[in-house]
């Protein structure tokens, strides 16, 4: 049975900011880690299209599809008790038409449970009509996954003083258009404040400096999950990658040499 607690809803975020306090959020990807990070006390849980990348073996997020999101944050959701749970918006799934926005982020709603949908990049439209029928939109601006091919991979962005201008105001346009937070990913840390201060809804950093209202990390890369290379932004908390390894090295030898099942 599911461990019970206060239940997170989108709208806390915003109390949390104007209470000065700082929102922990981490990708989870299945019911197992859901639980685990759940009780540990994470605020909320992203169901990131990064799961293509960290659980798939994709080089990309762009392969990942609706099925596959809504398969996970349904996962997700039967281990999460009190977190908030965000699903992502996959490639393709909001971009053709508002109207396939609205179907999608349903699907991911009523059939993956989630509680709030996460989209990429300054869609205010499309924002504005999902929060119209009442579904909660998580923003996210600076580096965009989900364009990667015209970035030209993964680097920093708004940079220069035009981008980080027009960041600032992105934001502001997407609170406007009804957006309860927004992620800020691999920008500059000056420009982190500056966009958190600018806006009354909070952001969440994932490479944009301590001065953000809250922090995301991919929950593998946190976890010493992921091989080396992770991004410099990324804290290691602790190394089990190398523990699942020494512990099915061991079970391996023991097996081979006829000492696991013992008589």
């Amino acid at each position: 049975m599911k461990e019970t607690g206060t239940k997170i809803w989108a709208p806390q975020l915003k109390q949390m900011k104007q209470r000065g306090e700082k929102i922990v959020m981490l990708t989870a990807y299945d019911a197992l880690m859901a639980r685990l990070l759940d009780e540990a006390g994470v605020d909320v849980l992203l169901v990131g299209d990064s799961l293509g990348m960290v659980v798939l073996g994709y080089e990309t997020t762009l392969p990942v599809t609706m099925d596959a999101m809504v398969h996970h944050t349904a996962a997700v959701t039967r281990g999460a008790s009190r977190a908030l749970v965000v699903a992502d918006m996959p490639f393709l799934s909001y971009q053709t038409s508002v109207d396939d926005a609205v179907r999608n982020a349903g699907r991911l709603l009523q059939q993956g449970g989630a509680g709030a949908v996460k989209i990429e990049g300054p869609a205010f439209e499309t924002v504005r009509r999902l929060v119209d029928t009442g579904i909660p939109v998580m923003g996210h601006l600076g580096l965009l996954p989900q364009s990667v091919n015209q970035l030209g991979g993964f680097r920093k962005q708004a940079r220069c003083e035009d981008q980080a201008m027009q960041l600032i105001e992105d934001a502001k346009q997407l609170e406007q258009a009804g957006a309860f937070s927004i992620v800020l990913e691999s920008i500059p840390d000056e420009l982190g404040r500056m966009a958190s201060e600018a806006i009354g809804i909070p952001t969440i950093g994932i490479g944009a400096g301590p001065d953000c209202d809250g922090q995301v990390l991919v929950a593998h890369d946190a976890l010493g999950l992921t091989p080396d290379p992770v991004p410099s932004f990324v804290k290691r908390y602790a190394q089990l990658g190398d523990e699942i390894v020494k512990a099915a090295q061991a079970y391996a030898q023991d097996v081979r040499k006829g000492q696991f099942p013992q008589r």
